[in-house]
């Protein structure tokens, strides 16, 4: 009997499935198998006017609901995800690689963002000044935008999207998601997990696609924000052309997180860390550490060390208990890979070669071992690209000032970390950097949903970051108004400008 044809994954539109008219698809693979395992529907022009049209139908009743009912949808989201994150991880690994325990973890810090959202009653409070002048008051309000686009990487298909719509649902907003077309089904999960939450229909939207659909979300009049994670170019490219449409933007762009190691670091310590943040999730996060700045003479000591532990790394199908996972598509991996040729080619020493990794996972998978390359010029791509594979290159500099001098040189500014014993070093470290989030020997400074996440330079774009107050300044605008309740007598005609 022939096969069956690969199970479709649909839009989600006013509430339920929305299959696409435009006919056209593209492909989603299980990683550590190498095969296709279900097709997405991509956008056309129609479906992103649906998509919209429902959520700025859906935006009046929902942002004039009151807080406390708003806040109870929130709370029973909350406690859904809980209890069936388990299947959410299931989902993110058997399309993204990463292993469970590492979905789990993605989930885990969404979830923050998700708690953080269940107070937003306190963030969302005005000001009020009394008798600015004679018998007058002043106080603002904080109100909703009305329909906010989030368009999300493959990277983490859970966490980045749960960084916007908890905060942008609680404000009153109604939200159009776009996931990544390489891993779309968590974001199909997470809607019907809200509907059985009690969300209203249109609220929370998924525009699955391509480009088109992007764009569809850039140019819409009816799109008040956009929210974006992803690649420098086209961080810059959403930010342009959102902020000339008219919308508020807030595009978080890419990365090349240096980890600064001071001669009196603890070494095991550092070790360890530059393993886990190097390659974890197969070194495919933005605040992943690909470059560690060795002052020397600690470099020799620490590659050793940083050899021992990846020799102990399991890499194979996430679903096994492994420690890495595959890369995302067999493109992906072997762009990454041919970056170990060109370290070769630029005088560097390839320490360890993922491609001669053996995985504990089906042959076709789209392996690439932990790899590490010492004295990798600061000319070189392997340095000045954002790999984005466990790919951790090794810079050595004479001293503290040469490491500093390198991070601030380069153009982008999202993470960065520093490891020390000398708590002098680690404060003159904070001021002197010019990077967005930083470590002081913790190796992926990602904050806690009470404080924003996003970087500078190339790695943001827009002036407003993720989560956090300046989550809730983005999804919300302010009115000031000003009271003046007269009694009986007043003072009549005065056409002059008002005076105190």
């Amino acid at each position: 009997m022939p096969e069956s044809a690969p199970a479709l994954v649909p839009h989600w539109i006013d509430g339920a499935e929305h299959p696409s008219a435009s006919g056209r698809t593209a492909p989603v693979f299980d990683p550590a198998l190498g095969v296709e395992t279900k097709r997405i529907v991509l956008a056309d022009k129609d479906d992103v006017n649906a998509a919209v049209a429902s959520a700025k139908a859906a935006f009046p009743a929902w942002s004039r609901l009151s807080l406390a009912r708003r806040q109870a949808v929130l709370f029973k989201f909350r406690e859904l995800l809980e209890t069936r994150k388990g299947e959410l991880a299931e989902i993110i690994t058997a399309e993204h690689g990463k292993v469970l325990s590492d979905a789990l973890g993605e989930i885990t810090r969404g979830q923050e963002v998700v708690e953080f959202a269940t107070g937003l009653a306190h963030h969302l409070k005005g000001e009020f000044s009394e008798q600015v002048s004679t018998d007058v008051d002043v106080y603002s309000t904080r109100h909703p935008l009305g329909v906010v686009g989030i368009i999300s990487p493959f990277n983490f298909p859970a966490m980045v999207p749960a960084w916007f719509f908890p905060i942008a649902i609680a404000a009153g907003n109604t939200v159009v998601l776009k996931p990544s077309e390489k891993d779309p089904s968590a974001a199909l999960w997470i809607a019907k997990l809200w509907k059985e939450a009690g969300l209203p229909d249109g609220v929370f939207t998924v525009l699955n696609g391509d480009k088109e659909a992007v764009d569809g979300l850039l140019e819409h009049p009816d799109v008040k924000a956009i929210s974006f994670v992803g690649s420098t170019p086209i961080a810059r490219y959403v930010y342009e052309n959102g902020t000339a449409n008219g919308k508020r933007v807030q595009a978080l762009g890419g990365a090349k997180n240096h980890m600064l190691v001071l001669p009196d670091a603890d070494l095991d310590l550092t070790a360890d860390s530059a393993v886990n943040a190097g390659f974890g999730s197969a070194g495919e996060r933005c605040m992943a550490i690909s470059v560690v700045v060795a002052v020397e003479p600690v470099a020799d000591d620490l590659i050793a060390k940083i050899v021992e532990r990846i020799k102990t790394l399991r890499t194979g199908d996430g679903r096994r208990g492994c420690d890495m996972g595959p890369l995302v598509t067999r493109e992906h991996r072997d762009k990454v890979a041919s970056y170990i040729d060109v370290a070769t080619a630029d005088g560097a020493t390839v320490v360890v070669d993922g491609r001669e990794v053996k995985p504990d996972g089906d042959a076709n998978g789209f392996w690439l071992g932990p790899t590490l390359i010492d004295r990798v010029p600061v000319t070189s791509p392997v340095y000045t690209d954002e790999i984005f594979g466990p790919v951790l290159a090794v810079v050595r500099v004479p001293s503290y000032e040469a490491g500093v001098d390198l991070i601030n040189s380069s153009a982008f500014g999202n993470g960065t970390a520093v490891f020390t014993n000398d708590g002098g070093a680690a404060r003159r470290f904070q001021k002197d950097i010019e990077v967005g989030m930083i470590g002081i020997n913790v190796p992926i400074p990602v904050p806690v949903a009470t404080f924003s996440f996003g970087g500078w330079k190339d790695s943001l774009f827009g002036d407003t970051k993720a989560h956090g107050a300046e989550g809730v300044r983005f999804y919300t605008q302010i009115k000031a108004i000003t009271s003046r309740w007269l009694d009986p007598s007043h003072g009549g005609l005065n056409l002059g400008f008002p005076e105190n």
